[in-house]
């Protein structure tokens, strides 16, 4: 089991890095057109504003294929959800050959704005794999260390002495600030992204365990109600041979205890058989077909003779009966709740059911202490009990995960006026014909 859920947990961290590949892709195509927009503005302003003169043919090329290929990766990865390490590896290898393009028709190192392979160096470094990461700077280094031997130097003088007056110091501040804001700005989002992934990966795992934890209490359960089985049977028998004795029928009080006895040992086999059911067949098996009402009124009808309850209300405002499929695991969950509210509150409780929409609400109140608040932080969790006793707080455990399966949700909150009510809301998709 521990094998199947540590797979089940390497699968869905698989999905979750996934996720969040995907949304750095498209990061990426967002840092793209802020690059297209950059260098068609650089073009313009050096060419129409300083009169330097550049190759514009080749770099237009460079600039419509840089175009293309962003909108082919705005299609695809707008169908695909799924992005691997090795994809979003190819587009930064897109990213650096376009950059050393136009710096080779711009005038290779002598261009300020080569710093800008440092933007490449670091994005690869928060987004890829170590060897992904290693391979774009030596990429970057062999792109940086070709444009000083092969590319003309740009036609602009190295004026340093002019201060912020040189062209070439104003490139590199422009270069700088762009640098510096383009990486606060997406690596910000980008550590967003992890973040949001590594915080579904906790949960993910965290509900992997406390579903194990549920496997091994139905295996205890099971192996328990057949260990049972034995000592019941031979109760029931020796119950039988006293109800004949002559010690007891000539006492009607004894024969009533009998009586009582038996009735309360009917129940054990009834629950003991009914934790087998539920162990050992699945929903499509171990399922009736009824009618919501039907189920409801004769879950309530059960449970109160079954339980000493002083005053119950029970209020269903369902107008519409539908048919549905209901199993012991919903039938217990309703009792578990049921029963930790009657055993906060013995004196009073009150059951709503109520249909909103295309989900059934479940309302349980009762007027007792309520819940503390360290319970609420934590509801669903196991052992989270306020009556302190070892193994507590396993039905409200139990409760949550069986609502979380059929993919519902299980809220409680404590009332002004005092006591507690816990909520249970099931979409009707799960349990209906």
């Amino acid at each position: 089991m521990k094998t199947k859920n540590a797979e089940a947990v390497t699968t869905t961290a698989t999905t979750a890095e996934s996720a969040a590949g995907h949304k750095n892709m498209l990061q990426l195509i967002q840092l793209r057109w802020l690059a297209v927009i950059g260098q068609i503005t650089t073009i313009s302003v050096v060419t129409l504003g300083f009169g330097i003169h550049l190759p514009l043919p080749q770099m237009l090329a460079v600039l419509a294929c840089l175009i293309a290929f962003n909108i082919a990766s705005q299609l695809r990865w707008h169908e695909r959800q799924v992005v691997s390490n090795r994809e979003l590896f190819f587009a930064m290898l897109v990213d650096v050959a376009s950059l050393t393009a136009q710096l080779y028709f711009s005038g290779g190192t002598t261009n300020p704005f080569a710093f800008l392979y440092l933007l490449q160096v670091i994005l690869s470094a928060v987004l890829l794999e170590a060897w992904s990461t290693w391979t774009i700077v030596a990429v970057t280094g062999s792109c940086l260390a070709g444009l000083a031997l092969l590319s003309k130097p740009l036609a602009i003088p190295l004026d340093h002495e002019r201060g912020l007056l040189s062209l070439y110091l104003q490139g590199t501040l422009i270069c700088f600030v762009l640098n510096a804001s383009l990486l606060v700005f997406f690596i910000t989002r980008i550590n967003r992204n992890v973040r949001a992934a590594d915080a579904q990966l906790a949960h993910l795992r965290q509900r992997a365990a406390e579903e194990e934890h549920i496997v091994r209490m139905g295996l205890l359960a099971s192996g328990a109600a057949h260990e049972l089985g034995t000592p019941m049977a031979t109760m029931s028998v020796i119950l039988g041979d006293w109800k004949h004795m002559p010690e007891f029928v000539n006492h009607p009080e004894l024969l009533e205890e009998i009586h009582e006895m038996e009735t309360q040992l009917k129940r054990c086999k009834k629950i003991v058989s009914s934790i087998l059911l539920s162990a050992g067949e699945t929903r499509s098996e171990s399922s009736s077909k009824t009618t919501i009402n039907n189920f409801l009124n004769d879950l309530i009808r059960e449970w109160e003779t079954s339980r000493p309850t002083t005053s119950f209300e029970y209020r269903n405002a369902i107008e519409q009966d539908i048919p549905v499929v209901f199993d012991t695991a919903l039938k217990q969950m309703i009792f578990n709740v049921l029963d930790n509210a009657l055993e906060a509150s013995p004196h009073w409780l009150r059951f709503d059911v109520a249909r909103e929409a295309d989900a059934l609400r479940l309302t349980v109140t009762d007027s007792g202490p309520g819940f503390m608040p360290a319970m609420l932080a934590q509801l669903g969790k196991p052992y989270q009990s306020s009556k302190g006793r070892p193994g507590g707080g396993l039905g409200l455990f139990l409760v949550v995960n069986v609502a979380r399966t059929l993919g519902g949700t299980v809220t409680a909150h404590n009332r002004p006026e005092g006591g507690a009510v816990v909520q249970l809301n099931l979409p009707l998709a799960a349990i209906t014909l």
